[in-house]
């Protein structure tokens, strides 16, 4: 429903261009808005045009007028003045009020129809039907982006990365911002023919910048494939979702995750939590882990960075060869797999992975 505000701000707008005062009343009589003392006119004297079936009506300097939706009277608007514009006046701020009246109610289903539209809690025919009613083009590409503070959250919060991405992405251009939760802020993205994962990209990083700058939040960004119908775009939302929770688990230091970067990620993820440790018992035993000191862990992702070259991992450390291999060696001697193999490289990877997945289970369960 469209706010007192707006419509006190429309009154004083068309006021101060024509001179003529202007107040809106609910059909109870109450004051919504007025440029003029609302005691002139009785709340009785309102209800009661209200309730009458004329459209119209002039009570000395006071020309009553409906404000209609759809054929429903929604307010009754007062233009006061002598003046033979007066009525002229009047009939456009009516005009005027129940475009906003449209526009706020199809802003506001619109964002009702994409809520749905990403849960899933519509049926085929529903979508185009109401896509069509709503003015939403159905075959076009788009993709969706979580957008995630990792700032304390509040009310507050949300509503600052709402209106900053309401200024970077606009309705007009096929863009919508909405929300199906406390956690994240959702962008659904028009795509032209010819953008690509590269753009996505981009968009993801301009956001994570744009929120930095301008509103000094920490935020990481996480988007799904690009799908080319209206019906599936719940499938990006889901996508989007599980890479925002595999980027926060695996990818910790990264800001914007894609979900078709997630590689080995993705299938940890979706491993029940009871597989997960019969596999951490068979590689470890009892010697999980769970505690790796700084230094190791730089050590084995540079490691693995250099594609398990011990030469260029000691010079990018910064440390003698012989030190990079007592490391490795120790490491070995802990776990039982010596990553300077590719087998057990690849097994010590996968093992890490898993247990920051189960770390991240039990988390959730506490």
């Amino acid at each position: 429903m469209i706010s007192s505000q707006v419509i006190k701000t429309s009154i004083e707008e068309l006021k101060a261009i024509s001179k003529i005062d202007l107040g809106v009343w609910d059909l109870e009589g109450k004051i919504v808005a007025a440029t003029f003392e609302d005691d002139e006119v009785s709340p009785a004297l309102i209800a009661g045009f209200a309730d009458s079936p004329a459209d119209s009506q002039v009570i000395g300097t006071h020309h009553l007028m409906k404000v209609l939706d759809e054929e429903e009277v929604l307010f009754i608007l007062d233009a006061k003045g002598a003046s033979e514009d007066t009525y002229m006046i009047g009939k456009i701020a009516v005009s005027q009020l129940q475009n906003l009246i449209i526009a706020y109610k199809e802003r506001y289903d619109r964002n009702n129809f994409f809520q749905n539209l990403l849960l899933d809690n519509m049926l085929l025919v529903d979508i185009y039907n109401r896509a069509k009613k709503l003015h939403i083009e159905a075959t076009v590409p788009r993709a969706v982006f979580l957008i995630e503070t990792e700032n304390e959250k509040d009310n507050e919060m949300e509503s600052a990365i709402s209106e900053l991405l309401g200024s970077m992405f606009s309705s007009q251009t096929g863009d919508y911002i909405t929300a199906v939760d406390e956690s994240n802020v959702i962008l659904i993205k028009m795509l032209a023919p010819e953008d690509d994962y590269t753009r996505l990209d981009q968009v993801a990083n301009t956001i994570v910048d744009m929120m930095n700058m301008e509103a000094m939040l920490n935020v990481r960004v996480a988007y799904g494939t690009i799908v080319g119908e209206l019906k599936e775009v719940s499938k990006s939302y889901k996508e989007a979702k599980m890479a925002l929770d595999v980027g926060k688990i695996f990818y910790a230091e990264k800001k914007v995750t894609a979900y078709n970067t997630l590689g080995i990620g993705r299938l940890i993820y979706q491993l029940p939590i009871n597989l997960c440790r019969i596999f951490i018992d068979e590689i470890f035993g009892s010697n999980i882990p769970d505690e790796l000191d700084d230094e190791t862990l730089t050590t084995i992702n540079k490691f693995f960075e250099n594609n398990l070259n011990v030469s260029e991992t000691s010079r990018q450390l910064f440390v003698h060869r012989n030190t990079l291999v007592y490391r490795i060696e120790k490491l070995e001697k802990t776990t039982g797999l010596d990553i300077r193999t590719f087998d057990d490289a690849l097994t010590f990877k996968i093992a890490l992975m898993v247990v920051n997945y189960m770390r991240y289970l039990d988390s959730l369960d506490y």
